[in-house]
């Protein structure tokens, strides 16, 4: 049987944290944030407070043990109060990234990091991409040397979420590098890396044009010394690992970016139900009408297109019902759609506007800013998701080149 419905538990959760962020974070707030580009710390603590942050870590972890279809909930009520999407950044990064480093970690990485993270205390984050770019994992030059008692690792990161805040708070990232550079994606290999470890530099603060209340930076790591106690997983399974996290989060990133496109159109559809012209509502114009009725069927598939696929998340974590690889292709989809679906939506109800759309009184210009990011790349490249769809849909003998 067929049910797409949420449980009681489910919309109960979503109403409550709806109305908190009401309370707590207005557009008025989110503007602020956007101006001063930082996260208030009272709202850092809201969300711990909450259990929002890391809430998929097990509760004996410091987590809420949420499964993926509530943790997308959040994710989407997040885009929805914060339209510039700065907060829900720091969110997903720590339920998607969080989840995988505590699955593969030791009990030391977990009391500290993880523990605090979920309280709003530390901070856990990803760090991929490196200034020769992100989608090409298997490409990247961090090298890790086998000590006798942990790694030695050199290399540098770049566009990184979160640097500023990950010093202020204390915490660390999930990075992976070469431990056998001869086995290709087959020698890699992941670990914690605290933000303040020796040999740690964190670079410049790079200014976005978007999602401007969440720092984006980078660091270099010359020598720095990891213990054993902080590798993740086996050696030689970190390309894995960063594959797992990635599908998370893209997830995530899908569901925030619908819950800004929601907001958006709610907005849109107020102003024109409001603003006249030649002596009647612009909602009363065909043309008006047949572009929102375009946006909201796309809104309404891509919806239901990211709680399947967090449903599938669920159902392959707990029950193994499906793999990997049939998770990813659908995950894809969704971080194919999600983002472009979204500034589409804000563009379109921008122009309802008019000049009012286009100043900064109007909050819809924070959403296209922020949105945005995850179009040109973050977690992940929109030909990097094609790649993937066509791969599992045509068969990789199919997508294989030499």
């Amino acid at each position: 049987m067929i049910d797409f419905s949420f449980t009681d538990e489910q919309n109960l959760f979503r109403e409550s944290v709806r109305e908190w962020l009401a309370k707590n974070l207005p557009i008025e707030k989110v503007r602020e944030n956007d101006e001063k580009h930082k996260i208030p710390k009272d709202i850092i603590k809201g969300l711990g407070d909450l259990d929002l942050l890391c809430m998929t870590l097990p509760e004996e972890h410091g987590g809420a043990g949420a499964d993926w279809v509530t943790t997308a909930i959040a994710a989407e009520e997040l885009g929805y109060a914060d339209i510039s999407v700065a907060i829900p950044v720091f969110f997903l990064v720590q339920a998607s990234w969080g989840y995988v480093v505590d699955e593969y970690c030791t009990d030391v990485v977990r009391d500290i990091c993880l523990r605090k993270a979920a309280k709003g205390e530390s901070f856990i984050g990803i760090g991929v991409t490196e200034p020769g770019g992100g989608s090409d994992v298997a490409g990247f030059k961090t090298m890790l040397k086998k000590e006798k008692d942990g790694w030695l690792i050199n290399g540098e990161k770049t566009y990184i979420s979160g640097t500023e805040e990950c010093k202020e708070m204390g915490g660390g990232y999930f990075v992976s590098g070469f431990s056998d550079k001869s086995q290709g994606h087959r020698g890699m290999t992941a670990f914690y890396m605290p933000i303040n470890a020796p040999g740690v530099e964190v670079t410049k603060r790079f200014e976005n044009m978007g999602r401007m209340a969440i720092s984006t930076g980078g660091f270099k790591m010359t020598n720095v010394h990891i213990p054993d106690e902080y590798q993740l997983g086996e050696t030689g399974r970190g390309f894995y690992l960063t594959m797992e996290g990635f599908d998370a989060a893209r997830v995530l990133v899908s569901s925030s970016c619908i819950g800004a496109a929601q907001r958006a159109l709610e907005l849109g559809i107020e102003y024109i139900k409001e603003r006249r012209a030649f002596e009647q509502p612009l909602a009363k114009f065909q043309g008006i009408q047949f572009d929102l009725a375009e946006m909201a069927a796309e809104h309404e598939a891509i919806k239901s297109l990211i709680y399947r696929t967090a449903w599938m998340l669920d159902k392959k974590y707990k029950e193994g019902t499906f793999t990997a690889l049939e998770c990813s292709k659908y995950i894809s989809m969704c971080k194919l759609l999600a983002p472009h679906h979204a500034l589409d939506v804000l563009k379109r109800t921008m122009l309802w506007f008019g000049a009012y759309g286009y100043s900064k009184e109007c909050p819809l210009e924070m959403g296209l800013r922020g949105i945005m990011s995850y179009c040109i790349g973050a977690e992940g490249a929109s030909n990097i998701q094609k790649i993937v769809i066509s791969r599992e849909t045509l068969g990789r003998d199919w997508t294989r080149t030499r």
